[in-house]
């Protein structure tokens, strides 16, 4: 009983529980939000997107291929929604930030690895490098020991 304790309380295992109830409860926000504004706005354009009503019957058996393009319409509609209304402002917003991590960093001339601005020494190819700003003093030769 204690095994199952502990498997039950692991970090992960809450981690992922909590990742399901959040995906679970954005989900129904992102389908209402669709159901709300943006199919009406196409309901504005092209008529209600429903196609409920198709079914095909074969030997008795009813196939409601309608329902499926009706849930399919429904998910690109809702994937593009997500896209541009989180995925693409989000992305933006990470880049603005990138821009400042930028700063701090430049690539050495030697072996290109990224290293510090104020750097004079490059920790993989041990070249010796002009600071990025004025003239500093004489790097020491490395030691030897």
């Amino acid at each position: 009983m204690s095994g199952f304790r502990k498997f039950v309380l692991r970090g992960n295992m809450i981690d992922l529980a909590v990742a399901v109830v959040i995906g679970t409860q954005f989900s129904n926000l992102v389908k209402q939000f669709v159901r709300s504004f943006i199919t009406p706005l196409l309901g504005l354009v092209g008529g209600q997107p429903d196609f409920s009503s198709l079914v095909l019957t074969v030997g008795g058996a009813r196939f409601t291929y309608g329902a499926f393009l009706t849930e399919a319409l429904s998910f690109l509609i809702a994937a593009a929604v997500v896209y541009f209304v989180i995925v693409l402002p989000v992305t933006r917003l990470l880049k603005l930030f990138e821009r400042d991590a930028e700063a701090t960093e430049r690539d050495c001339p030697e072996c290109t690895r990224k290293i510090p601005v104020a750097a004079r020494r490059c920790p993989e190819c041990t070249a010796e490098i002009a600071p990025a700003t004025g003239p500093s003093p004489p790097v020491p030769a490395p030691r030897r020991g």
